[in-house]
């Protein structure tokens, strides 16, 4: 496991992790963490703008400038977690991302679904790459939209998918299922 692995409750703090309340939380370090996060997206978006009306889509993809603001801004929300993990105790689902084609959960023909995961454990690249481990999930998303393509032309359907990095993608509430 490592530091960031929080599935175990050794060394938590029990007021952030305990089963009480917790008021009186100071919420200036979490909108100072939010806000140097949302300059680096800003950042980046003011990059990529560039540096796509020089290159090509691809040669944009592997710009040194926006693979180290990608890296940059998977650092800095790597930290909001952090810091909400440690003030508030929340496992925080940031870094997710999801699709919704605005169909009904309970679309499928036959009125049942499931869910399916697909997970990889991934290092950084052996040999001398410009690329980053933020790049992966860009591959592992286009993998899911072939593998999305397949079930469908396989006749199944598929209702909702996603990538996501650190955490498989949750889909609904079943808080609210459950009401």
């Amino acid at each position: 496991m490592s530091e960031h692995d929080h599935h175990d409750d050794h060394g938590h703090d029990e007021g952030a992790h305990g089963t009480e309340p917790l008021p009186g939380v100071d919420a200036a370090p979490l909108h100072a963490a939010v806000d140097q996060l949302a300059a680096a997206l800003h950042a980046y978006v003011g990059t990529a703008v560039g540096v796509r009306a020089e290159f090509g889509a691809h040669e944009a993809d592997e710009d040194p400038r926006v693979l180290a603001l990608e890296s940059q801004i998977g650092t800095l929300n790597a930290a909001l977690y952090d810091l909400v993990h440690e003030t508030l105790g929340l496992h925080a689902d940031l870094t997710g991302l999801s699709w919704d084609d605005e169909e009904p959960e309970d679309s499928s023909s036959q009125g049942e679904v499931d869910t399916f995961h697909l997970g990889f454990v991934v290092g950084p690249p052996q040999a001398a790459s410009d690329l980053t481990l933020d790049s992966v999930l860009d591959l592992v998303d286009a993998g899911g939209a072939e593998l999305a393509h397949r079930l469908q032309d396989a006749g199944f359907e598929v209702v909702e998918w996603g990538a996501a990095r650190g955490a498989a993608v949750q889909f609904g509430d079943d808080e609210e299922d459950d009401e």
